[in-house]
């Protein structure tokens, strides 16, 4: 089984960035992939973006292509978000999990098994 973590959050003015990790401990006899996802206030938590355990696949939502880029470390097991040029719409518990699907990131509705405990972002000046 495996338990993932996020780290790096906490509050950036408008235009910064700030870069999220999640760890992976654990294990599993399936390869997985790992998601973003974030849940603003008051909202239902979406996707952000997904990496599967081949660094060459690579999902976005519309709203962050362009500014947010996952990227996995293997080294240590750890996976990163990126996050560029924000703005306050970002703002939200952003949520990294495992997702056991042959590897790859799976179709929008499929739904991830193992999740962290969430890292607040907020951007506000």
């Amino acid at each position: 089984q495996l338990h993932v973590v996020e780290t790096g959050g906490g509050l950036v003015q408008p235009g910064g960035s700030m870069r999220l990790s999640c760890a992976a401990s654990g294990s599993t006899p399936h390869p997985y992939a790992i998601g973003w996802f974030r849940q603003a206030p008051g909202r239902e938590r979406v996707g952000i973006s997904c990496i599967s355990n081949e660094d060459s696949r690579t999902d976005y939502l519309d709203s962050v292509k362009g500014r947010f880029t996952i990227s996995r470390d293997n080294a240590d097991n750890t996976v990163y978000l990126q996050m560029n040029s924000l703005i306050p719409e970002d703002t939200g518990v952003y949520y990294c999990a495992a997702v056991e699907f042959n590897g790859r990131c799976p179709p929008k509705y499929y739904e991830f098994d193992y999740w962290g405990q969430g890292t607040q972002v907020t951007v506000s000046s």
